[in-house]
């Protein structure tokens, strides 16, 4: 045989299939009963031949069993490569152009199980039957167009409908394959992550035991110096105990010869000894009190200029904004102890406004701000802030509010004032309110006369006020 494959299912078109001829039926043998009885070996049939048509095939044999039927056609010399196999449970086309076999079948078939042979110039088919029952014929009889086109599109629905399921199936299948190939990759990550893990907790126990050893290789060494060192001091004590003995031996044989030598003049000696002692022990001190005097403040100003009433009123609103802490704030639980400064905060703003970030230096003195609200100098700063996002009322406001608190004026805080009316000022001349702004200007030229920058912005603002009058 020259080549066996298994057959295949097709969805070819029917236009243009030919009604074949009458049936051709297979002569029993000794392992297969006869269809009819009498009929010859082989029967024949023949069909007028369209030279437009494909030419149908009548030359085909075919015996059967109670279960099975097989169906044996020649396929003409045309190669096995262009033979397409079309089988349902009630129809059979074979195409193999110019040719054509079609069969629509007495009976069901079972066309999963079903099979065909391909060799020696001829198809074998084997197919298997759904009930167990003996054929009159191998296609039905009697069978109009209108009937034979019916079951061709029922067929080829039946095989797409087939098809789309095995392909749903195909599909069903890649996914659970897919989805158990990544069930499998998951437990090997979690079983190579869970090993990682336990090589991290064996290197970090061995690490652990090494430093622990080191500790008391340590401590030992310690404990040895110390020995050690307690062995010297020892020795050096014994060393210092037997020479006061020696030398309290020589003093009491220097002691006896003089006692030997001049008996007389002991009582004299021993009164010059105790003189000794006493004078060697000092005195108890004299119970006494210290005064301290605190050196007093001296203000810079004249007498006939002197401000000391408004500095000390500045000074203790100053005390008394430095103690005003709002510390009831919920924000607060999870900041650092160096957060909950308005101080740290204003200088954290500073920097903010340094880099450009006006927001975030807005929200470091807004809580500044809540945890005191009597500083003048954070009011002055957001001012600056919101002059830069041109946020103008808001930073009238805070400017307001910065010479609300600078009160009473004095020269310590000359400078922040004059910074609040400059900005205050700013911001209504960027209002498009001339009149007040030069008030703040010229306020602020009050404060400090020699600033030039000042000066000269001030003469602006006038000639911005001149042209608008005259203009108008």
């Amino acid at each position: 045989m020259e080549s066996a494959r298994w057959w295949r299912r097709s969805t070819l078109g029917t236009q243009g299939f030919r009604r074949p001829g009458p049936e051709g039926l297979a002569l029993g043998n000794a392992s297969f009963p006869s269809n009819q009885a009498g009929e010859s070996s082989s029967q024949r049939r023949s069909a007028p031949v369209d030279p437009g048509m494909p030419l149908q095939v009548s030359d085909y044999s075919w015996q059967q069993t109670k279960t099975a039927v097989f169906l044996s056609l020649p396929l003409k010399g045309v190669c096995v490569r262009d033979t397409d196999v079309f089988c349902t449970e009630n129809y059979l086309k074979v195409n193999f152009p110019p040719f054509l076999f079609e069969a629509f079948l007495y009976a069901p078939i079972d066309d999963e199980s079903s099979k065909a042979k391909i060799g020696n110039d001829t198809i074998v088919f084997t197919l298997y039957k759904k009930e167990a029952a003996m054929w009159e014929t191998l296609s039905v009889t009697g069978v109009d167009k209108e009937m034979m086109q019916r079951i061709r599109e029922k067929s080829i629905l039946q095989a797409q409908e087939r098809a789309k399921e095995a392909t749903e199936a195909k599909a069903a299948a890649k996914r659970e394959d897919q989805k158990y190939a990544l069930s499998v990759m998951m437990k090997i990550e979690e079983e190579e992550r869970k090993k990682i893990e336990d090589m991290k907790e064996n290197e970090r126990i061995k690490a652990t035991k090494e430093l622990e050893a080191w500790k008391e290789c340590q401590r030992k060494a310690e404990e040895q110096k110390k020995i050690q060192k307690e062995e010297k001091l020892c020795q050096k004590e014994k060393q210092i105990k037997e020479e006061r003995k020696k030398l309290k031996y020589k003093t009491s044989t220097r002691n006896s010869a003089s006692r030997n030598l001049a008996p007389k003049g002991r009582n004299s000696e021993n009164i010059f000894t105790e003189k000794l002692k006493e004078d060697s022990i000092p005195a108890p001190r004299s119970v006494g009190s210290i005064k301290i005097n605190f050196t007093p403040r001296v203000f810079p100003t004249a007498l006939r200029e002197s401000q000391v009433a408004e500095e000390e009123e500045w000074l203790h609103k100053q005390a008394e904004a430095r103690r005003a802490m709002n510390t009831d704030i919920p924000e607060l639980c999870d900041l650092k102890e160096e957060e909950k400064n308005p101080e740290w905060l204003k200088d954290k703003g500073n920097k903010l406004f340094a880099t450009e970030n006006y927001l975030a230096a807005i929200n470091a003195y807004n809580l500044a701000i809540r945890l005191n609200n009597k500083m003048p100098l954070l009011y002055l700063n957001r001012a600056a802030c919101h002059l830069k996002l041109k946020n103008l009322h808001k930073a009238i406001e805070d400017s307001s509010k910065a010479l609300e608190l600078l009160m009473p004026p004095v020269t310590d805080n000359a400078n922040a004032r004059m910074k609040a009316h400059v900005r205050r000022g700013t911001a209504f001349c960027q209002l498009e309110l001339y009149v007040e702004g030069l008030q703040d200007y010229e306020a602020a030229l009050k404060i400090d006369p020699s600033n030039k920058i000042v000066q000269i912005d001030a003469e602006k603002i006038r000639n911005v006020i001149q042209g608008t009058e005259l203009k108008s």
